[in-house]
């Protein structure tokens, strides 16, 4: 993996906050020992103050707040608390869906493997999901989680019969270009490898009140590996 600066991932910044495009691949914080480096790692190179005010999951890639100050990772935290953080992750799953504003409200506990369950006695996990594009085998869903869950949209959207793309421990496949390409050719003695080699998911947009009341929003364009899939997609997948 290329070395990666502050400036290379900073998509808004203000005397308070800034907003970082998280690689895919990357951790957020420290999650093992060994690990050779993380975001937080690279955030405070720039910035030794900065706290990253939530976090994404390694695969995932996208928008990711970080505090300048206390001062700002405080108001920033109670509205992680009320719910009023507005998030919207963009992912590519299996199936072709037509969903509106489509509400999955199931509470989800962690497992000793690290993964989510459904879990009735669990926390209140909730999701929005809303579909932007469908293809003939695969849909585009903007997914709006109105909780912080661990796994929680890859596990409701499986609840969906939806499961992500590329995320076989919640359902879904990993994608080839050959299930969607007629005469996919591959070179002798040679194995197709998936296009999509993580999770399909994407934290598309970010938005949230500054600290003289203005509205902050930013929005992570899509990584190399999303815009590779959503090519092949539109070439070979269009209904």
């Amino acid at each position: 993996m290329k070395q990666i600066t502050f400036s290379d991932i900073l998509i808004f910044e203000n005397e308070d906050y800034c907003i970082v495009d998280k690689p895919p691949h990357f951790s957020s914080l420290d999650e093992r020992l060994g690990e050779a480096i993380n975001l937080q790692q690279i955030v405070r190179a720039a910035l030794p103050d900065a706290q990253l005010a939530h976090r994404l999951d390694k695969e995932t890639s996208g928008a990711l707040a970080i505090a300048k100050h206390p001062e700002a990772y405080r108001h920033l935290a109670i509205q992680f608390q009320k719910r009023e953080v507005y998030k919207t992750y963009h992912a590519f799953v299996d199936g072709v869906f037509d969903f509106k504003d489509e509400i999955v409200d199931m509470p989800l506990s962690k497992t000793s493997q690290g993964l989510a369950r459904i879990d009735h006695s669990g926390k209140e996990a909730i999701t929005v999901f809303n579909t932007l594009h469908a293809y003939r085998h695969h849909t585009l869903l903007a997914c709006r989680p109105l909780t912080g869950r661990l796994h929680q949209i890859r596990i409701h959207a499986s609840l969906l019969k939806a499961p992500l793309m590329s995320d076989p421990q919640y359902g879904g496949k990993m994608f080839m270009l050959s299930s969607i390409k007629r005469n996919f050719h591959i070179k002798k003695w040679t194995q197709e490898q998936p296009l999509m080699q993580r999770v399909a998911l994407h934290a598309y947009q970010l938005e949230f009140e500054g600290l003289q009341g203005e509205k902050i929003t930013a929005t992570a364009p899509y990584p190399k590996d999303f815009r590779a899939v959503k090519k092949q997609l539109d070439k070979f997948d269009r209904l």
